[in-house]
């Protein structure tokens, strides 16, 4: 089995600060191994203060979810309660952030880590990582994973008309009953109100 080495995780870093110099971004980096624990973190000069914990997050998400963070944005917008949830886990050590920025870190088809970057945009975040990684000789091709084995997640379940227009019809059906109902209750006050009047009349004659 392919362990991700402190040595190999310090290359990345190094890697990653580099190339967002050249960019003229100043980031904080961060790498885990499969299980999502820290292996190395580092924060550029200039960088904002949050960014550590925010590479931090962004490789954590890439490692336990074992897909690139961009990957993970429409199934996350398609299940938001499911992805809050997951972040309130037991052994959720960090939130999920399916973002740019955050990549798994893969090599010889097994997935041995995760790479977070911070500090520039998301556009910039997710070019530094993959160009690094890629650089390096780590594998940027993953398998669509998701709901309903999608890339994007987006699922929408088939609505049962059947079963919809159901209620509608016995609504219906319970409307017609009532109106039928009323109009026989009708029906019997008119036949009672004719036999009241014959009554009366025939009780003013006899007087």
């Amino acid at each position: 089995m392919t362990s991700l080495t402190l040595d190999a995780a310090d290359e990345i870093v190094a890697a990653a600060l580099k190339r967002a110099q050249a960019l003229g971004k100043a980031v904080s980096v961060a790498v885990v191994d499969a299980g999502g624990f820290v292996v190395s973190v580092r924060r550029c000069d200039g960088a904002r203060p949050l960014t550590p914990d925010i590479a931090r997050a962004k490789a954590y998400t890439a490692a336990v979810m074992q897909r690139p963070g961009k990957m993970l944005k429409k199934w996350q917008e398609s299940q938001p309660v499911f992805f809050a949830q997951l972040s309130q886990l037991p052994g959720a050590a960090l939130p999920i952030m399916a973002t740019e920025g955050s990549v798994t870190i893969k090599k010889g088809g097994e997935i041995i880590g995760g790479l977070g970057i911070a500090g520039g945009t998301a556009d910039e975040d997710q070019r530094v990582a993959d160009e690094v990684l890629e650089s390096l000789g780590y594998e940027l091709e993953f398998a669509a994973w998701g709901v309903a084995g999608t890339a994007s997640g987006d699922h929408e379940k088939p609505r049962d008309t059947g079963h919809a227009g159901a209620p509608r019809n016995a609504e219906h059906a319970g409307t017609a009953r009532d109106s039928e109902h009323a109009g026989t209750a009708r029906s019997a006050d008119s036949a009672d109100s004719a036999e009241n009047a014959r009554n009366a009349e025939k009780t003013e004659k006899g007087a």
